[in-house]
Protein backbone atom coordinates (compact mmCIF):
# COMPACT_ATOMS: atom_id res chain seq x y z
CA UNK A 1 0.00 0.00 0.00
CA UNK A 2 2.93 2.22 0.74
CA UNK A 3 4.54 1.48 -2.72
CA UNK A 4 1.40 2.29 -4.39
CA UNK A 5 0.86 5.79 -2.08
CA UNK A 6 4.49 7.00 -3.43
CA UNK A 7 3.72 6.03 -7.44
CA UNK A 8 0.55 8.08 -6.77
CA UNK A 9 2.24 10.94 -5.08
CA UNK A 10 5.49 10.55 -8.04
CA UNK A 11 2.19 10.81 -11.19
CA UNK A 12 0.95 13.67 -9.23
CA UNK A 13 4.18 15.53 -9.10
CA UNK A 14 4.64 15.50 -12.13
CA UNK A 15 1.26 16.13 -13.33
CA UNK A 16 1.70 19.32 -11.46
CA UNK A 17 4.70 20.48 -12.64
CA UNK A 18 3.25 19.74 -16.04
CA UNK A 19 0.40 22.36 -15.12
CA UNK A 20 3.33 25.23 -14.10
CA UNK A 21 4.67 24.71 -17.10
CA UNK A 22 1.50 25.19 -19.36
CA UNK A 23 1.17 28.16 -17.16
CA UNK A 24 -1.86 26.65 -14.57
CA UNK A 25 -1.92 26.11 -10.78
CA UNK A 26 -1.35 22.62 -9.74
CA UNK A 27 -4.91 20.81 -9.20
CA UNK A 28 -3.55 19.10 -6.10
CA UNK A 29 -1.59 20.74 -3.50
CA UNK A 30 1.60 18.89 -2.49
CA UNK A 31 1.92 18.07 1.28
CA UNK A 32 4.81 19.60 3.14
CA UNK A 33 7.05 17.47 5.36
CA UNK A 34 9.29 18.81 7.77
CA UNK A 35 11.42 17.20 10.93
CA UNK A 36 12.02 19.07 14.18
CA UNK A 37 14.22 18.24 17.17
CA UNK A 38 13.66 19.18 20.72
CA UNK A 39 14.54 18.63 23.86
CA UNK A 40 13.42 15.88 25.94
CA UNK A 41 10.93 16.17 29.06
CA UNK A 42 11.21 12.86 30.93
CA UNK A 43 13.62 9.84 30.72
CA UNK A 44 11.06 7.87 28.50
CA UNK A 45 11.61 10.58 25.81
CA UNK A 46 15.72 9.93 26.33
CA UNK A 47 15.41 6.03 26.49
CA UNK A 48 12.86 6.30 22.84
CA UNK A 49 15.27 8.85 21.10
CA UNK A 50 18.39 6.14 22.07
CA UNK A 51 16.53 3.28 20.93
CA UNK A 52 15.87 5.76 17.63
CA UNK A 53 19.70 5.99 17.09
CA UNK A 54 20.71 2.50 17.84
CA UNK A 55 17.73 1.10 15.44
CA UNK A 56 19.46 4.00 12.87
CA UNK A 57 23.54 3.04 13.56
CA UNK A 58 21.95 -1.22 12.97
CA UNK A 59 20.81 -0.07 9.43
CA UNK A 60 23.36 1.79 8.71
CA UNK A 61 25.87 -1.50 9.68
CA UNK A 62 23.20 -4.17 7.99
CA UNK A 63 25.37 -4.11 4.77
CA UNK A 64 28.01 -5.44 6.97
CA UNK A 65 25.99 -7.55 9.50
CA UNK A 66 24.21 -9.12 6.09
CA UNK A 67 28.20 -10.01 4.53
CA UNK A 68 29.99 -11.10 7.71
CA UNK A 69 27.08 -12.90 9.60
CA UNK A 70 25.37 -15.31 6.72
CA UNK A 71 26.56 -17.32 3.56
CA UNK A 72 26.57 -14.34 1.63
CA UNK A 73 30.65 -14.24 1.53
CA UNK A 74 31.21 -17.60 0.56
CA UNK A 75 28.20 -17.56 -2.16
CA UNK A 76 29.96 -13.77 -3.51
CA UNK A 77 33.20 -14.65 -3.57
CA UNK A 78 32.28 -18.88 -5.30
CA UNK A 79 30.53 -16.75 -8.13
CA UNK A 80 33.32 -14.35 -8.47
CA UNK A 81 35.64 -17.11 -9.07
CA UNK A 82 33.15 -19.03 -11.39
CA UNK A 83 33.56 -15.59 -13.99
CA UNK A 84 36.96 -15.31 -13.58
CA UNK A 85 37.53 -18.93 -15.17
CA UNK A 86 35.14 -18.24 -17.35
CA UNK A 87 37.15 -15.71 -18.78
CA UNK A 88 34.19 -13.24 -19.69
CA UNK A 89 35.14 -10.04 -18.23
CA UNK A 90 31.97 -8.34 -17.08
CA UNK A 91 29.40 -10.89 -17.93
CA UNK A 92 27.21 -11.38 -15.79
CA UNK A 93 27.71 -7.78 -14.86
CA UNK A 94 28.16 -7.40 -11.01
CA UNK A 95 24.61 -6.33 -10.47
CA UNK A 96 23.80 -9.93 -11.45
CA UNK A 97 26.42 -11.85 -9.61
CA UNK A 98 25.46 -9.88 -6.01
CA UNK A 99 21.72 -9.71 -6.36
CA UNK A 100 21.99 -13.69 -7.02
CA UNK A 101 24.67 -13.60 -4.16
CA UNK A 102 21.71 -12.04 -2.13
CA UNK A 103 18.95 -14.13 -2.70
CA UNK A 104 20.69 -17.23 -2.18
CA UNK A 105 21.90 -15.72 1.06
CA UNK A 106 18.08 -14.88 1.70
CA UNK A 107 17.66 -18.76 0.69
CA UNK A 108 20.16 -20.14 3.04
CA UNK A 109 19.65 -17.98 5.86
CA UNK A 110 15.58 -18.74 5.52
CA UNK A 111 15.21 -21.45 8.51
CA UNK A 112 17.29 -19.48 10.82
CA UNK A 113 15.63 -15.80 10.36
CA UNK A 114 12.18 -17.62 11.22
CA UNK A 115 13.76 -19.11 14.37
CA UNK A 116 14.89 -15.57 15.12
CA UNK A 117 11.28 -14.49 14.31
CA UNK A 118 9.86 -17.20 16.31
CA UNK A 119 11.71 -17.14 19.47
CA UNK A 120 12.94 -13.50 19.90
CA UNK A 121 11.13 -10.88 17.46
CA UNK A 122 7.25 -11.99 17.71
CA UNK A 123 7.67 -12.64 21.60
CA UNK A 124 9.40 -9.42 21.83
CA UNK A 125 6.62 -7.05 20.29
CA UNK A 126 4.05 -8.80 22.08
CA UNK A 127 5.17 -8.10 25.23
CA UNK A 128 6.50 -11.37 26.61
CA UNK A 129 10.19 -10.95 26.35
CA UNK A 130 12.25 -7.95 27.40
CA UNK A 131 14.91 -6.41 24.68
CA UNK A 132 17.63 -7.91 26.76
CA UNK A 133 16.37 -11.81 26.40
CA UNK A 134 15.34 -10.61 22.86
CA UNK A 135 18.18 -9.74 21.61
CA UNK A 136 19.87 -13.04 23.24
CA UNK A 137 17.95 -15.37 22.14
CA UNK A 138 17.42 -13.59 18.23
CA UNK A 139 21.69 -13.89 17.90
CA UNK A 140 21.33 -17.47 19.42
CA UNK A 141 20.15 -19.42 16.02
CA UNK A 142 22.65 -16.88 14.04
CA UNK A 143 25.47 -18.38 16.21
CA UNK A 144 24.15 -21.84 15.81
CA UNK A 145 24.71 -21.52 11.65
CA UNK A 146 27.72 -19.70 12.24
CA UNK A 147 29.55 -22.43 14.41
CA UNK A 148 28.36 -25.12 12.02
CA UNK A 149 30.66 -23.32 9.18
CA UNK A 150 33.27 -22.61 11.31
CA UNK A 151 36.61 -24.23 11.38
CA UNK A 152 37.76 -25.32 14.99
CA UNK A 153 41.11 -24.40 14.10
CA UNK A 154 40.23 -20.79 13.14
CA UNK A 155 38.17 -20.68 16.36
CA UNK A 156 41.16 -21.24 18.46
CA UNK A 157 43.37 -18.73 16.66
CA UNK A 158 40.59 -15.64 17.41
CA UNK A 159 40.17 -17.38 21.21
CA UNK A 160 44.05 -17.01 21.82
CA UNK A 161 44.34 -13.17 20.23
CA UNK A 162 41.88 -12.72 22.77
CA UNK A 163 43.84 -13.95 25.64
CA UNK A 164 40.71 -15.32 27.09
CA UNK A 165 40.20 -18.84 28.14
CA UNK A 166 39.91 -22.43 26.38
CA UNK A 167 35.94 -22.05 25.73
CA UNK A 168 34.55 -25.56 27.74
CA UNK A 169 31.31 -25.05 25.06
CA UNK A 170 29.47 -22.93 22.41
CA UNK A 171 27.65 -20.82 24.98
CA UNK A 172 31.00 -19.58 26.25
CA UNK A 173 32.60 -18.48 22.72
CA UNK A 174 32.04 -14.64 22.69
CA UNK A 175 30.24 -13.66 19.88
CA UNK A 176 33.12 -10.72 19.05
CA UNK A 177 35.24 -13.83 18.58
CA UNK A 178 33.08 -16.05 16.69
CA UNK A 179 32.18 -13.38 13.64
CA UNK A 180 35.99 -13.19 12.61
CA UNK A 181 36.54 -16.93 12.97
CA UNK A 182 33.48 -17.76 11.00
CA UNK A 183 34.69 -15.40 7.92
CA UNK A 184 38.10 -16.45 7.88
CA UNK A 185 36.59 -20.10 7.67
CA UNK A 186 34.04 -19.05 5.04
CA UNK A 187 37.01 -17.54 2.41
CA UNK A 188 38.45 -20.93 2.91
CA UNK A 189 35.89 -22.51 1.97
CA UNK A 190 35.02 -20.33 -0.66
CA UNK A 191 38.63 -20.57 -2.26
CA UNK A 192 38.85 -24.24 -1.87
CA UNK A 193 35.41 -24.65 -4.47
CA UNK A 194 36.86 -21.91 -6.40
CA UNK A 195 40.19 -23.48 -6.82
CA UNK A 196 37.83 -26.74 -8.33
CA UNK A 197 35.84 -24.59 -10.52
CA UNK A 198 39.48 -23.12 -12.09
CA UNK A 199 40.60 -26.83 -12.76
CA UNK A 200 38.73 -27.75 -15.76
CA UNK A 201 38.86 -24.48 -17.26
CA UNK A 202 42.72 -24.43 -16.88
CA UNK A 203 43.06 -27.38 -18.63
CA UNK A 204 40.70 -26.17 -21.81
CA UNK A 205 43.35 -22.99 -21.51
CA UNK A 206 46.30 -25.08 -21.82
CA UNK A 207 44.92 -27.20 -24.24
CA UNK A 208 44.13 -24.87 -26.63
CA UNK A 209 47.70 -22.76 -26.11
CA UNK A 210 49.36 -26.36 -27.06
CA UNK A 211 47.34 -26.56 -29.67
CA UNK A 212 48.39 -22.92 -31.05
CA UNK A 213 51.76 -23.25 -30.22
CA UNK A 214 52.21 -26.38 -32.31
CA UNK A 215 50.59 -25.42 -35.21
CA UNK A 216 52.99 -22.23 -35.33
CA UNK A 217 49.96 -19.67 -34.75
CA UNK A 218 52.34 -17.69 -31.81
CA UNK A 219 50.83 -13.95 -32.34
CA UNK A 220 46.98 -15.64 -31.72
CA UNK A 221 45.79 -14.75 -28.07
CA UNK A 222 45.18 -18.57 -26.79
CA UNK A 223 42.26 -16.94 -24.50
CA UNK A 224 40.64 -15.82 -28.15
CA UNK A 225 39.89 -19.83 -29.00
CA UNK A 226 39.67 -20.89 -25.59
CA UNK A 227 36.56 -18.74 -24.48
CA UNK A 228 33.80 -20.24 -26.62
CA UNK A 229 35.04 -23.71 -25.70
CA UNK A 230 35.05 -23.18 -21.84
CA UNK A 231 31.52 -21.11 -22.30
CA UNK A 232 30.46 -24.73 -24.48
CA UNK A 233 31.47 -26.76 -21.71
CA UNK A 234 29.45 -24.75 -18.99
CA UNK A 235 26.62 -24.87 -20.59
CA UNK A 236 27.31 -28.77 -21.84
CA UNK A 237 27.32 -29.47 -18.34
CA UNK A 238 25.30 -27.42 -16.93
CA UNK A 239 27.01 -24.99 -15.21
CA UNK A 240 24.94 -22.70 -13.01
CA UNK A 241 22.96 -25.76 -12.11
CA UNK A 242 25.89 -27.50 -10.73
CA UNK A 243 27.78 -24.42 -9.12
CA UNK A 244 24.36 -23.18 -7.01
CA UNK A 245 23.25 -26.55 -6.14
CA UNK A 246 26.63 -27.43 -4.56
CA UNK A 247 27.08 -24.24 -2.33
CA UNK A 248 23.44 -24.50 -0.91
CA UNK A 249 24.79 -28.00 0.04
CA UNK A 250 27.74 -26.81 1.09
CA UNK A 251 25.70 -25.22 3.84
CA UNK A 252 24.18 -28.25 4.93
Amino acid sequence: MIFYRMVLWTIIFFAGLNNQTAGAAPIIPLPQISVGMQAAQNPQEVATSLQILFMLTVLSLAPSILIMMTSFTRIIVVLSFVRSALGTQQMPPNQIIIGLALFLTFFTMAPYWQQVNEQALQPYLAGNLEQEAAMDKGIQPIRDFMFKQTRENDLALFVNLANINRPSGPEEVPTYVLIPSFVISELKTAFQIGFLIYIPFLIIDMVVASTLMSMGMMMLPPVTISLPFKILLFILVDGWHLVIRSLVASFK
